[in-house]
């Protein structure tokens, strides 16, 4: 019985062990059949990892049925079971639709990071309920994540940064993503602005089901929306990375409640608002990333209350108020960016010592204090910027002992005393800027032992004496600005000899003397030179004229004489460039006389020739005022005799005179009268004008109470023989349209005057100038930086959205140039000149003549004088490119309407005077800009888009609103 006991159990284990054997025979059978099917799903690979997976049930000489766990990036349980598909970097191409992830019940890790995957993730993957880490970054997936990630219960670590997972556009679009290259896609993106497929790309709230994650990236993205309340339930959470993407509205309050956060990255989106001050609840905090959002408010005071905290930035936002207080004993700080806010505080009593930093940037904030000698204990500090604030005080010692230091930017603030001899300590300086300060004393020689230092500016200070030779020495140089001081003498020879130099040399507005040194001739990378406002004397070397590199000259208000080179920037340079000077000429330049002028009377001859002329010219001077004194007889003989019947026919027609001809004043809210701009002009003296363009000329005007406006006065004149009132009536309608206008992005027009003697717009007066100003100078397009750039064009397009689209009847512009793009303080962009503005009916075709500006207007034009809204369109794109590239496209238009088909990548048009971007934000934003542009001046009108999609696709859902 016992025996029969024994062997039943034996069977009954043998049985049991058999059934478990085929059941992980079949389960690995299973799971191989998946994985063998969705590589043949795949296109050709030119990666060989793929190359293990084969077959084996086919081989004859195989003992196995299937054996996935010996393939390359499969890793098996010890029941034979898949558990891990590990295919990392392995450039793999295709889509993972394929993949039957039902199959895979004991997956545990699934890795597909840097590869070239694309189209949408699959529900299916919902089925995977034992997956911990699930990594998809760095590939092309374009979809919305499926709800199903929220059956993961298990998941420890989520990662699908560096995708297109929300796919602002519509996946079929761009099945490789989104390239620099702008033939990628172009085709489907004309097709996509011409119809209405934005999609939304929100993160779901069921991520909070996910209650064990303690990483989620989504950096580098596509998401859009607002982050969701639930991220506050995943207590487990160390790090949440949703930086550069498109999120917007407030951050939920429920992530101060996640205390095990150590990593929390929200820069570069569209977030608003005040930061949640339970954010200082968190005591672990080593990464908080807050930049370059739309933040307002104080900041958290508890940031660093764990005293763990290594990055924190907070740039570009609009916080206001003190700096945190847990900032001061931070001593675990590594790298602070909190420029360009409002904070205000000390410096020398809200930051203390920070052994570890390695770089801070507190610039355009309103920080007072002095400059602590604290500064000078972090050893490891390589950048220091502190420029627009109010930080006063000298320069302490300790901080010229920092030896890892390559930029110290404090420009733009009130500090003073001397420049520290001891400056040659600093010897990986590349950048020192103190402009814009009230340092006195002379020029340190020592500087020239700083032989990294490509920037060199300390205009606008009060230093005095000699500019040192030892500057020639500084071989590295690209920027040297020392205008506005009380430097003297002459200028060193051996600046000429730096032949590194290319941005600008800028000596202005001091009192140097002598001559130019030929040298010069020698800086054949040299963009901008500025020597006005000096005592310099002699003659113009002719060296400068072959420095063809110059884009800009400046050497006014001087002593100058003798001829100026006849090559290079002196045959287009403004003859401003070379005003108030002892005696210049030049035989190919405007505005100055002839060099082979006989103004020195050489000849044996000369006082009696001179003697002549004066006796002729007093002789045709009486002949003169006599005839004009017989003409005034007649005129007014004339006149007394028409009076009476004029005066008859004057009363006639009084009443139709009265309406037709009536003075048109308006301004809004009454604030300022006709007479006040006449009065603020001196009826229009050129003094005033600061720009002129095709339909008039620009003045700028201060009414006495500071206030200033722009005044375009039109080139236009009523003629009464042609005049009727619906002509007045119609001015004065459209007139007042305008001044209703009120965008962001648009200079508000505010009042507008016509009649017999003048017609004239007034607009709001914006700060910076023009794009075209801009552009033109070497350091101010290098402060129009990309970010800048790209809110340029984003501006510019709301703005002619708005116009064609949000106003009834629509508006077009008929005159977006680079002249009429202007920028405010902030970089912010308004398009200007309504003067040549039509109102138009949306389904109908507006005839009327050319206006415009050559290299803008759209080449229909040219055969047609058929004008609706693709004209601005057209117009933008030319914009779009030149804000880009720096100058106008027209090359690059050119080869696009004879090979509409040519690849031209973004680096072939970027601006080279700003080096290419770092973030692949914003290569993609740069890349998105060209398509369109590209886009927006097709050969063809119906080709383009509209300004509403480009707007929308630029603005990604409008999610600044």
């Amino acid at each position: 019985m016992a025996t029969q006991k024994k062997d039943f159990l034996f069977v009954f284990s043998l049985t049991v062990t058999f059934l478990l054997l085929v059941k992980v025979i079949e389960g690995s059978s299973m799971e191989a059949e998946a994985l063998l099917r969705w590589k043949q799903s795949l296109p050709p690979q030119e990666s060989s990892i793929l190359d293990s997976w084969v077959d084996e049930s086919s081989s004859h000489n195989s003992t196995f049925l299937n054996n996935p766990c010996q393939w390359n990036g499969i890793i098996c349980t010890n029941e034979g079971h898949v558990s891990e598909i590990d295919l990392a970097y392995s450039g793999l191409r295709g889509t993972i639709e394929k993949l039957n992830f039902s199959c895979f019940s004991s997956l545990i890790v699934l890795d597909l990071k840097v590869n070239k995957f694309s189209g949408a993730i699959p529900s299916s993957i919902g089925a995977l309920s034992n997956l911990q880490y699930l990594d998809l970054s760095t590939n092309f997936f374009n979809s919305t994540i499926p709800l199903s990630l929220s059956n993961l219960t298990q998941l420890l670590e989520l990662d699908l940064s560096r995708n297109f997972i929300t796919g602002v556009l519509d996946s079929r679009l761009f099945p490789n993503g989104f390239s620099s290259k702008s033939n990628l896609g172009l085709r489907n993106l004309r097709n996509f602005l011409l119809q209405d497929t934005l999609l939304e790309g929100k993160l779901p709230e069921e991520i909070g089901n996910v209650k064990f994650l303690n990483l989620i990236a989504f950096d580098r993205s596509q998401f859009s929306g607002e982050i969701p309340q639930s991220i506050g339930n995943l207590t487990y959470l160390n790090a949440l990375r949703l930086n550069s993407n498109y999120f917007y509205g407030e951050i939920p309050k429920s992530i101060g409640n996640l205390k095990h956060l150590t990593d929390l990255r929200l820069f570069i989106n569209y977030l608003s608002g005040e930061v949640p001050q339970n954010l200082g609840n968190v005591s672990s905090f080593e990464v908080l990333h807050l930049a370059q959002n739309f933040f307002t408010g104080h900041l958290p005071p508890q940031v660093c209350k764990g005293g763990k905290l290594l990055n924190f930035s907070t740039a570009h936002n609009s916080f206001s108020g003190p700096i945190p207080s847990s900032l001061k004993n931070c001593a675990s700080l590594f790298r602070v960016l909190m420029q360009n806010n409002s904070l205000t505080g000390s410096l020398d009593r809200d930051f203390g010592i920070y052994p570890n930093l390695n770089y801070i940037d507190l610039s355009f904030n309103k920080l007072e204090g002095k400059l602590s000698p604290n500064w000078g204990e972090c050893k490891n500090l390589t950048h220091l910027r502190i420029d627009n604030n109010k930080v006063s005080g000298k320069i302490p010692e300790e901080i010229i002992k920092l030896k890892n230091l390559v930029e110290l930017e404090l420009s733009y603030n009130n500090l003073s005393g001397s420049i520290p001899k001891s400056i040659r300590n600093l010897s990986k300086l590349s950048m020192l800027g103190l402009r814009d300060n009230r340092f006195s004393g002379s020029l340190p020689i020592e500087i020239g032992s700083l032989e990294n230092l490509k920037c060199l500016d300390i205009s606008k200070n009060m230093l005095s004496g000699s500019i040192p030779s030892e500057i020639g020495d500084l071989s590295r140089l690209q920027f040297l600005g020392l205008r506005g001081n009380q430097l003297n003498g002459s200028i060193p020879f051996n600046i000429g000899l730096l032949d590194s130099i290319q941005i600008m040399i800028d000596l202005s507005n001091n009192s140097l003397s002598g001559e130019i040194p030929s040298s010069f001739g020698n800086l054949k990378s040299l963009e901008n030179l500025n020597l006005s406002h000096n005592n310099l004397s002699g003659s113009v070397p002719n060296s400068l004229g072959t420095m063809f590199s110059l884009v800009s000259v400046d050497l006014s208000y001087n002593s100058l004489e003798g001829p100026l080179p006849d090559e290079g920037i002196f045959t287009r340079a403004d003859p401003s460039a070379f005003s108030h000077n002892k005696g210049l000429c030049g035989d190919n330049i405007k505005g100055l006389p002839s060099c082979n002028d006989d103004r020195n009377g050489l000849n044996d001859n000369s006082g009696n020739i001179k003697e002549s002329k004066l006796v002729t010219i007093l002789i045709l001077t009486f002949v003169g005022v006599v005839v004009i004194c017989l003409l005034l007889y007649g005129t007014l003989t004339y006149i007394i005799r028409k009076k009476t019947e004029y005066d008859m026919t004057l009363v006639k027609e009084s009443a139709t005179m009265a309406t037709t001809f009536q003075d048109i004043w308006y301004f809004l809210n009454g604030k300022v009268e006709y007479s006040n701009i006449i009065e603020a002009t001196e009826s229009f003296d050129e003094e005033y004008c600061i720009g002129e363009g095709v339909s008039g000329k620009v003045y700028k005007v201060e009414m006495a109470e500071g206030s200033f406006f722009a005044v375009k006065k039109l080139h236009y004149s009523w003629d009464e023989d042609e005049m009727v009132v619906e002509n007045w009536d119609n001015f004065q309608k459209e007139a007042r349209d305008l001044t209703e206008i009120r965008h962001e992005n648009i200079v508000s027009l505010l009042g507008f005057c016509c009649n017999k003697v003048h017609t004239f717009l007034v607009y709001d007066y914006i700060e910076r100038g023009s794009l075209a100003n801009i552009l033109s100078n070497a350091r101010e397009a290098i402060e129009l930086d990309w970010l800048n750039r790209i809110k340029a064009v984003k501006g510019t397009a709301r703005a002619l959205s708005f116009l064609h689209h949000n106003c009834k009847p629509p508006i077009l512009h008929r005159n977006i140039t680079n002249n009429n793009v202007l920028f405010d303080t902030k970089f912010e962009p308004h398009i200007s000149d309504f003067a040549t503005a039509m109102f138009c009916n949306v389904n109908a075709l507006n005839s009327t003549v050319i206006t415009g500006t050559s290299g803008y207007i759209a080449p229909e034009l040219a055969y047609t004088t058929e004008v609706n809204e693709k004209c601005d369109v057209y117009s933008f794109g030319v914009v779009a490119l030149e804000i880009l590239g720096g100058k106008h496209p027209r090359d690059i238009i050119s080869t696009l309407h004879s090979s509409p088909e040519i690849n031209i990548d973004l680096k072939d048009i970027l601006d080279c005077r700003l080096e290419f971007p770092e973030t692949q934000k914003i290569i993609t934003e740069l890349s998105l800009i060209m398509t369109l542009a590209i886009s927006c001046v097709q050969a063809k009108p119906q080709s383009r888009p509209t300004m509403y999609n480009v707007s929308r696709l630029l603005e990604l859902q409008a999610a600044v609103g």
